[in-house]
């Protein structure tokens, strides 16, 4: 049954305007960005151009929830906010912050979800040498989804084909998933590789898929 994707946005952002008054928490703004970017994958979905301002939100809220962590190494912020960006088309935004995700250390983290942080911010940044280099570090790993690894360290590479099986690949392991960020069924990893395949030269169709916000 096709989903009713306008009030679910009409939820997450109900849902964000309550959460506000807590805004100063850690924790309770890394949750404002998880409503954030759920409201704007809903929007997104829906074809409304709001996504932009609330995948823009999420990204800031991100970001701002490291610096309340006093910048503990919680990668999971360097890569959402990163990922807002990309989809919002927002090209200062993601210069500004694949720049930081570098500076906090993320290609250098021991972590796996560390060094996706920085291959996605080398991505982001043209690296695509240093950013192929860490991707390959990822598909040794068993502790790292194959499939993300694969489509990475590919689309530095400029293999497309490659990049295609792969980014498909992950798609449908996305299908075969039942637990979700925030409830939402949005392919937004595989969104984000078509973003950065896009970024290498490589188009990437993916069935289904809505219309990614133009950059600017």
């Amino acid at each position: 049954m096709p989903v009713s994707w306008i009030p679910v946005a009409d939820d997450k952002r109900r849902r964000y305007a309550e959460g506000e008054m807590r805004a100063d928490d850690e924790r309770a703004v890394v949750r404002q960005g998880n409503v954030a970017y759920a409201a704007a994958e809903a929007l997104l979905m829906a074809g409304r151009p709001e996504a932009v301002e609330w995948f823009r939100r999420a990204a800031a809220d991100w970001r701002r929830s490291w610096d309340l962590g006093e910048g503990r190494e919680a990668w999971g912020r360097p890569i959402g906010a990163l990922k807002a960006a990309l989809l919002a088309g927002d090209e200062e935004a993601v210069q500004e912050l694949a720049g930081w995700s570098l500076e906090v250390g993320t290609a250098t983290a021991e972590s796996p979800i560390g060094r996706y942080a920085g291959t996605l911010a080398l991505l982001a940044l043209g690296r695509w040498a240093d950013a192929r280099r860490l991707a390959e570090s990822l598909r040794e790993r068993d502790d790292f989804p194959r499939d993300v690894a694969d489509a990475l360290a590919l689309i530095a590479a400029h293999d497309v084909v490659g990049a295609i099986e792969a980014v498909e690949s992950v798609v449908t392991s996305f299908e075969t998933r039942d637990d979700y960020l925030e409830d939402m069924a949005v392919a937004d990893t595989a969104l984000v590789l078509q973003r950065l395949a896009a970024r290498r030269g490589i188009e990437l169709d993916l069935p289904g898929s809505p219309v990614l916000p133009a950059t600017g």
